[in-house]
């Protein structure tokens, strides 16, 4: 019997494009922009700035307080923004969505409240060579606090996770196991189900940086076993200044509370107070209740394509993006092979800087990025201070990935 393949599912690229008035824009005067940055921010489509521009223009008012007829219906467009994105993540309950502004205030959340509630001296967290600034920092803040340990799996030369490293370490009954999902540096995609099982059989917490890959493939927390999620709107087609810490009822039930104010308390007293319900308890204060909308609309948009479609669509292109880079002379791509990596593709050149190669493919119209993309421990583990970055969506076509090669090309004929 022939093995059976799941079928292809063809993306209209072009129709997509149509939704992103950003793209229409020439960035001078006949160079039209080519936009190779998602994995800092995405570009949002008509569908999230008109969700946001009508709840504006029509319901804008604050939420959980107010009777009139505006409070009500800006309460139901945040919840309902709620009730998306707990289907989409597959969260068992929508209380276990919480909304912060972004991954960064999540994993802060998470050290500062269950890490402090938690955690002893000469505990252990285990974390990755290739962890974000923002999955980093915070538990060194919290491991200088309280005097606990951090040990970090390696990564190989290939831009892969030392698994057998990561096994020899749990034997150090870590408290906690948090890492990113993919990487924003190598695209490395992390078998996150295969490490939190492992994680959880010795009795430690995860905590997974999904800011990567909740937008670019299916990710079902309850399949990955995940006690924490943390993930950002912007890069996912929403709007900046919203994000969403998932976490299990019964972890974040047990968490104190991490900002004091309005919203999240239940009763106040001069000398006392009691906690709101879930998910208000981390929700202080007025929220982006716009931006809420706006990342409900997002998540509406990519659900209709479906992750499936857009990881497909992505592993094809990176596969496209690799192969074309390999044909230039001297070019250094970082991280795995195709099949085990997303749509980003940082790389070196011998003959420029990141920031030069940056530069010139600017005035060809070709964003990209260029520095250590919060990542400096992993730019030191390959010995390198900077990577221009390539970063691919729904919305790049292969003619925009040979229109970069070009742009390359004329990058090493000016520096070389």
């Amino acid at each position: 019997m022939k093995p059976t393949h799941p079928p292809k599912i063809v993306l209209d690229v072009q129709k997509i494009r149509a939704d992103f008035p950003v793209l229409e824009r020439e960035v001078r005067p006949g160079v039209p922009l080519i936009y190779l940055d998602s994995t800092a921010t995405s570009q949002k489509p008509r569908q999230v700035l008109e969700a946001m521009d009508r709840f504006y223009r029509r319901t804008n008012a604050n939420i959980h307080r107010g009777i009139h007829t505006l409070a009500e219906e800006a309460t139901a467009g945040y919840e309902a923004a709620r009730e998306r994105i707990a289907r989409f993540i597959g969260a068992a309950a929508a209380h276990e969505v919480i909304f912060v502004r972004n991954t960064t205030e999540a994993i802060n959340l998470v050290a500062y409240s269950w890490g402090r509630a938690n955690l002893n001296a000469g505990d252990v967290i285990v974390l990755t060579e290739m962890e974000h600034h923002s999955n980093l920092v915070p538990w060194q803040m919290l491991a200088a606090e309280l005097d606990l340990r951090l040990e970090f799996i390696p990564v190989t030369p290939e831009g892969l996770l030392d698994l057998d490293a990561y096994h020899r370490l749990l034997d150090l009954h870590p408290k906690l196991v948090t890492f990113t999902h993919m990487s924003n540096v190598l695209g490395t995609i992390n078998p996150a189900q295969e490490i939190i099982a492992a994680a959880h059989a010795v009795g430690a917490v995860t905590l997974v940086d999904g800011a990567q890959s909740v937008p670019h493939l299916p990710v079902d927390v309850q399949t990955l076993g995940a006690d924490f999620l943390a993930f950002s709107g912007h890069k996912m087609l929403g709007p900046s200044g919203i994000g969403v810490l998932y976490g299990r009822g019964e972890l974040l039930e047990a968490m104190p509370p991490f900002l004091g104010g309005g919203d999240m308390i239940k009763r106040v007293e001069l000398r006392s107070f009691s906690v709101n319900a879930l998910p208000y308890k981390f929700e202080a204060g007025t929220p982006a209740i716009a931006e809420a909308v706006g990342l409900g609309a997002a998540v509406e948009y990519l659900a209709a394509i479906g992750m499936e479609a857009v990881e497909q669509y992505e592993h094809e292109m990176i596969a496209y993006v690799l192969e074309r880079l390999e044909e230039i002379p001297g070019v250094r791509v970082f991280g795995p092979e195709a099949q085990h990596k997303g749509a980003v593709a940082a790389f070196t050149l011998p003959e420029a800087h990141a920031h030069d190669i940056s530069q010139v493919l600017d005035d060809f119209g070709i964003a990209v990025r260029a520095g250590h993309h919060c990542a400096m421990p992993l730019h030191t583990k390959f010995g390198i201070p900077a990577t221009a970055r390539a970063s691919f969506y729904i919305y790049n076509t292969r003619q925009e990935v040979d229109r970069l090669v070009e742009g390359i090309y004329k990058v090493k004929e000016i520096f070389g």
